[in-house]
């Protein structure tokens, strides 16, 4: 099966690359200076043509052998697809993640409000009336 669709791709790649090259090759019809006034294309719609010459049936042949090799590219790699399952079913099942361990808990709540600078908590409350009682020194008259 990998065969058939390298060959397909070197196919459809053949076939641009000469498709490109014929048409680059061709002489187009508005080409001269008089086919823009009309000279030579009084005969019909498009121009006064004859029958196609060989660079023009080859380009058309070039053309006709791409589509075919693309249609049948888009087929094949369809079809190589078309297993059970979705594509992200085949795909290998990532690595397991390491765990983090969550952060400690502090012992007691926190506040969601910010404390005033200078104001005391109840910790400090509580500690103050022992120390200023202790420090303080009764005034002599």
């Amino acid at each position: 099966m990998q065969i058939l669709m390298t060959l397909t791709l070197v196919v459809q790649i053949l076939s641009a690359l000469v498709m490109i090259v014929l048409v680059l090759m061709q002489h187009g019809k508005g080409a001269d200076m008089g086919a823009s006034f009309g000279s030579g294309a009084s005969g019909s719609l498009f121009g006064a043509t004859g029958s196609a010459n060989f660079l023009s049936r080859s380009t058309a042949v070039a053309a006709t052998l791409f589509f075919v090799a693309t249609l049948m590219m888009a087929y094949f790699g369809n079809r190589a697809n078309s297993g059970e399952g979705g594509l992200m079913e085949k795909l290998a099942a990532p690595a397991p993640v390491a765990s983090v361990a969550a952060p400690a808990k502090p012992a007691g709540p926190i506040s969601e409000i910010p404390g005033v600078p200078g104001a005391s908590t109840k910790a400090s409350q509580a500690a103050a009336p022992a120390t200023s009682a202790a420090s303080a020194v009764p005034a002599k008259p």
